[in-house]
Order: structure tokens, then sequence, then C-alpha cells
């Protein structure tokens, strides 16, 4: 009885932390199609870096944004916690390593995405700190005016960041394992929730392949462009 409880009780972890990876996932695309808008230049209409501030000034103030955005860490925490507690539970579960462990286990995708959480759970602390924090609690951020509002540059905070090669090379690292993370997610989350039919599988994994290359690609065009270009 206390090993059906058991079972029941990852199997619910499992599904709640599967359908919060994919809220982070679909957060990952919106939050990537802000952060490019800093490379845009300066045009008749906007001036360079106009659009960024302004897109980041309504997602940091409009109250519908701010409801999300307690969800979304609310997200955060559940991902994180659910996935600790889950690998712990099945490091207790299997005591001792299977003599010839199939590919789902033995695949670095799979096998490290503990460790890959880990290392990216630590960039989200840094990089918490070095935007999110600095205009939302330190005020620590220029500002600059359009049609006479107010709005905190953090477009020249991002680009003042990846002015310095040894952040844009740990930014770079980082989304190389975010890529190795999102590759196996996205598709165990499909399989966490009872999905894997073997006729959707393949389509599944192909699209969890082609969001771990687009995911980190789209986010290091922005240090990459930045450093090199004329910013």
């Amino acid at each position: 009885m206390a090993r059906t409880g058991f079972y029941q009780s990852s199997l619910t972890k499992k599904y709640v932390m599967a359908l919060a990876g994919l809220f982070l996932i679909t957060f990952l695309f919106v939050h990537l199609g802000i952060n490019l808008l800093v490379l845009c230049k300066g045009s008749a209409n906007y001036e360079a870096r106009e659009l960024f501030n302004i897109a980041a000034h309504f997602m940091g103030t409009n109250v519908l944004i701010k409801i999300f955005e307690v969800v979304l860490f609310g997200g955060f925490i559940i991902h994180i916690i659910y996935g600790f507690v889950l690998q712990i539970q099945n490091w207790m579960a299997r005591p001792k390593r299977y003599k010839k462990e199939n590919f789902s286990f033995t695949s670095p995708f799979s096998k490290f995405m503990i460790h890959t959480g880990i290392i990216i759970f630590i960039f989200l602390i840094i990089h918490l700190f070095d935007f999110y924090f600095k205009a939302k609690i330190y005020g620590d951020v220029k500002e600059v005016i359009y049609d006479g509002k107010h709005y905190h540059d953090l477009g020249l905070l991002v680009i003042d960041k990846f002015q310095h090669l040894g952040f844009v090379i740990f930014y770079v690292v980082i989304l190389i394992f975010l890529g190795f993370h999102l590759h196996h997610a996205f598709q165990s989350v499909f399989q966490s929730l009872g999905l894997n039919h073997p006729r959707y599988m393949p389509v599944l994994k192909t699209i969890s392949l082609i969001i771990s290359i687009i995911l980190p690609l789209g986010f290091m065009i922005i240090p990459l462009v930045i450093y090199f270009g004329n910013y």
C-alpha cells in the first residue's frame, strides 16, 4: 500500500512538473521575442532600444502581467522543487545500478537533467540580480524619456553587460546547457502526461530538437550581435 502511495505521489509530481515545464518553455519564447527588440536600430520613428524599453516597461507595470509574473515565479519554484524531489525519489528507488541500462536512462540529455537544471538555476539567480532586481528593487538603472514619459533604460543595461567578453562567453555556455535541458524536457512533458504514443513520439522528439536549438540560438544572437556589432 505504501509503495502504491509512493508511486501515485511521484506520478502526481511528474504531472505538475511537466505542466510547469511546458509553461516555462512558453515563457521563454515570449521572453526571447521581447529581448530581440534590444537589437532594433534607430529609425525615423524609433530610437535604438526604444522598442525594448517600452516593451519592458509594459511588462513591468501592466496589472495582468504582474499577476502573470507571480504565476511565473510559482512555475519556476514548482518545477525546481519537484525536479529535485523526483530525482531523489529515483535515486532512492534505484539503490543499485542496472547492469545494462536502457537508452532513456543512459542518454546524456536524460542522465544529466538534474545537473543542467542546477546550472540553469544558478544562472537564473545571477540573471535576476543582473537585471530584474536592479530595476525592480534597487532602482539602479538610468532613465530615458519617450514622449514625456520616464522609462528605465534596460536596453542600455543589457548592451553594457554584453560589451564584456567574459560575460558573453558565460552567457553562451549557459545557453548550451539550456539546450541540453530543453532537448529532453519537452518530450518528457508528454511522456509524463501519458501521451507517448509510438505514432506521435517521433514527431514530438523532432519538435523537441527544434526547440532545443531555436531557443538557445535565439538568445545567443543577442550577446554575440551586441559584442561584435556596432552597439
